[in-house]
């Protein structure tokens, strides 16, 4: 077996994965891209298959790992613009930036993805932002593309019976240590393949590989830079509500300083007619949502995550273990995730059977009905509370008593390393992209940033 490549990809999410297509169609290098969960077409998850209703742990979790990363089983929404998902232009030019996110466009379309988009300056979309500024509501501008969650996968598919034919890739297989040689070259340490030898190391964790990045960054003595984490929960209500905001943008990204604490609160990852899913990171059951493309696998909700976000000063560095503490609140009294109604919350009464039962929303996540108040910290709970009663004004409907509440949702970042302007850590020819690198937190700009190292990378040749 080859011990020695010439580029050594670590994590097959979408921001490795476009970087080992754009060394696969422009160059004749020798590239690893290793992956620690199961190849796409080995990846299940026993709740989305109907097998069972809660999660049963599985040792590697297929939602967040594996060949595609935690957007596989997502449903797919590409956001093109710099205004959110992710701080890749702190590194480059506005521009740069755009015009990869639409390369990375134009890739997904040659494996599969439609031409159809969604945009924030249409007639109607600027009539929803008026609206929405009225009540202090900041509709955040950008072009849209969701690709559905059948059909991302089937993209992600095509792409890995792509890149099989011209690259090596190894799934389950867990990097254990990266170590830098003194002859400027790295060590891999595998589960699966023994140590490994590369001349350029690209580190694409993903959200799964976060904290396991962050501690090979401290061990290699490469600066962090505390990054943030977000706390909040994924609120789901009839589809009818938010049916003419979502028919208009699709993805509308509302941003609301509260008036109790003066934190930005913010709506992400918005799934009209979708469901909602649980994600297992690290052993601990967040949640979180998807929509498919198909009208016939449709719900009757919608539903969307509220979002604070959470940046701490010294002595705290780890907002990557403060986000797990209180996700791990959650899973211990509800043994997962947890679903309270917007009006027991308000009125400080917990969701049991019975109440649930009673109400007029339908859960597509089979949770526990619960007490929010007494897993999100008080701070949190009341912006929550105060942004749902500000998207009332906007879409009447949203502030019912019967709107679900389900908690937690934590989205994981790891603590930045401090990097160059081509992504490089102090190590020449060490790059580090994605979410799980601090960098984005989005598939669009994600992707964005494995075309771009792969392309510092080609330059050296």
């Amino acid at each position: 077996m080859n011990k020695h490549y010439d580029v050594i990809i670590v994590g097959a999410g979408i921001s490795g994965i476009m970087a080992a297509y754009e060394l696969a169609e422009k160059s004749k290098l020798n590239v690893l891209l290793l992956e620690q969960g199961k190849n796409i077409y080995k990846r299940s998850c026993p709740i989305i298959e109907g097998k069972v209703k809660d999660c049963i742990n599985c040792p590697a979790c297929s939602i967040m790992k594996g060949f595609g990363g935690a957007g596989n089983f997502s449903d797919g929404k590409y956001n093109f613009t710099t205004a959110f998902g992710g701080w890749f232009n702190e590194y480059l030019p506005d521009k740069d930036v755009m015009d990869l996110i639409n390369y990375v466009d134009e890739i997904n379309m040659k494996f599969g993805a439609t031409d159809e988009t969604f945009s924030t300056q249409t007639p109607e979309a600027l009539k929803i932002e008026k609206a929405a500024l009225e009540y202090d509501l900041h509709l955040l501008h950008a072009k849209v593309k969701h690709l559905g969650t059948e059909n991302n996968l089937q993209i992600l598919k095509n792409m890995y019976d792509y890149l099989a034919e011209k690259i090596q890739i190894e799934s389950d297989c867990q990097v254990s240590d990266i170590t830098h040689l003194s002859d400027g070259s790295f060590e891999v340490v595998t589960s699966s393949m023994g140590t490994l030898n590369c001349k350029y190391l690209i580190v694409a964790p993903g959200r799964a590989g976060a904290e396991w990045f962050s501690n090979q960054c401290k061990k290699l003595d490469i600066p962090l830079l505390n990054n943030q984490v977000d706390i909040g929960v994924r609120v789901e209500m009839p589809a009818r509500v938010f049916e003419h905001i979502t028919n208009a943008v699709y993805e509308s990204k509302l941003v609301y300083r509260t008036k109790c604490h003066g934190d930005k609160i913010r709506t992400f990852c918005m799934n009209p007619y979708g469901h909602v899913v649980t994600e297992n990171v690290d052993g601990l059951m967040t949640v979180n949502g998807h929509s498919y493309s198909d009208p016939a696998l449709r719900s009757e909700n919608t539903n969307f995550a509220l979002l604070v976000s959470n940046r701490f000063t010294q002595p705290f560095n780890d907002p990557y273990q403060y986000g797990k503490r209180i996700a791990s609140l959650s899973n211990l009294l509800g043994g997962g995730i947890l679903v309270q109604r917007f009006g027991d919350l308000v009125k400080g009464n917990r969701t049991n059977e019975h109440r649930l039962a009673q109400s007029f929303v339908k859960p597509t996540l089979n949770a526990t009905p619960g007490d929010l108040s007494l897993v999100i910290p008080k701070r949190q709970l009341d912006d929550i509370i105060e942004m749902i009663y500000a998207l009332d004004k906007i879409a009447p409907g949203a502030a019912n008593f019967d709107t679900l509440l389900y908690g937690v949702e934590v989205k994981f970042y790891s603590a930045k390393p401090e990097l160059s302007n081509e992504l490089e850590t102090k190590y020449t020819n060490m790059f580090a992209i994605g979410d799980g690198a601090g960098v984005t937190r989005g598939l669009a700009q994600a992707a964005a940033t494995g075309v771009y190292v792969a392309r510092n990378i080609l330059k050296r040749i």
